[in-house]
């Protein structure tokens, strides 16, 4: 295995260009695993964690630009007011010695439909930023991922970072597992209220082939919430917002849970999560 170590982002994009096959690491908080359990073993590595630009963050045109190695840690102590719901989601994510690592890029770059970071940036229509040594682009997050564990990247290029706009209203995430923190989630599900745009964003997790919107829902519901004077949304309206939810997911039967019970489960989240979302 040829470990590939640059000091600055140009050396990493030539490298990558040169090595395409080469995989990154920053955190390895899931790629160490794979390797540890001998579920795969990469060619080449390239280690990023001297990169200093993929540690900073700073806003654009009214957005945050979040670098692809924020760590799960900072992201929760200096970003966490402006990012409620993916904070609530970066907090469920391992030990606090795997948040002190692990990055939202790396949730990212691994697309798996688990990711705990993943339904929070498709409810708030996050951008994932892509470089290679000829160039960038941007690419919508619901337009990211491809499949289980697959994404639009291209071979030469690397995650530098995702753009979000800050929270314009409240932002809730929930997950179902056999803790609360420190496992796989059977399914998870965020939310996003945007007052002034009276708009609603979803995400689902750990229940399709990869992270998913739930799309009928959110039509649904920004035309069912009183927006203005603010009442409190009908039992009927809240199990029809979970009816609509549960059924945008494509859930598998697997060792951590059935389909049926993931269906379940997320109209339940779905629920809870905007009720809370909207008292807030």
């Amino acid at each position: 295995m040829d470990f590939l170590q640059p000091s600055t982002w140009a050396e990493a994009l030539g490298m990558k260009a040169a090595h395409p096959e080469a995989t990154p690491i920053a955190g390895g908080t899931d790629l160490m695993v794979e390797i540890n359990l001998d579920h795969g073993r990469p060619t080449a590595i390239i280690d990023l964690t001297r990169i200093a630009e993929l540690t900073e963050w700073g806003t654009e045109d009214g957005h945050l630009r979040i670098g692809a190695g924020v760590t799960y840690t900072r992201l929760i102590e200096v970003l966490g007011d402006r990012l409620p719901g993916l904070a609530m989601a970066s907090r469920t994510v391992g030990s606090p010695q795997i948040r002190n690592r692990g990055t939202v890029g790396g949730n990212l770059g691994t697309s798996s439909p688990a990711g705990d970071a993943l339904p929070p940036l498709l409810a708030s229509d996050a951008v994932v930023e892509l470089a290679s040594a000829s160039g960038s682009r941007r690419v919508p997050v619901r337009e990211f991922f491809t499949g289980p564990k697959r994404n639009a990247m291209r071979k030469d290029e690397l995650i530098a970072a995702f753009v979000v706009e800050p929270a314009a209203g409240p932002q809730q995430f929930s997950k179902v597992g056999t803790r609360n923190a420190m496992v796989i989630a059977v399914c998870s599900f965020a939310i996003s209220l945007d007052r002034e745009r009276r708009q609603v964003g979803t995400g689902i997790g750990s229940a399709g082939p990869t992270p998913l919107r739930a799309s009928e829902a959110e039509v649904f519901i920004q035309g069912e919430l009183d927006w203005d004077g603010r009442k409190k949304v009908s039992a009927a309206t809240m199990d029809r917002f979970g009816e609509l939810v549960a059924a945008a997911a494509r859930p598998i039967d697997d060792i951590r849970g059935t389909a049926a019970y993931r269906r379940h489960a997320l109209a339940i989240l779905a629920r809870r999560c905007l009720a809370w979302a909207w008292a807030a």
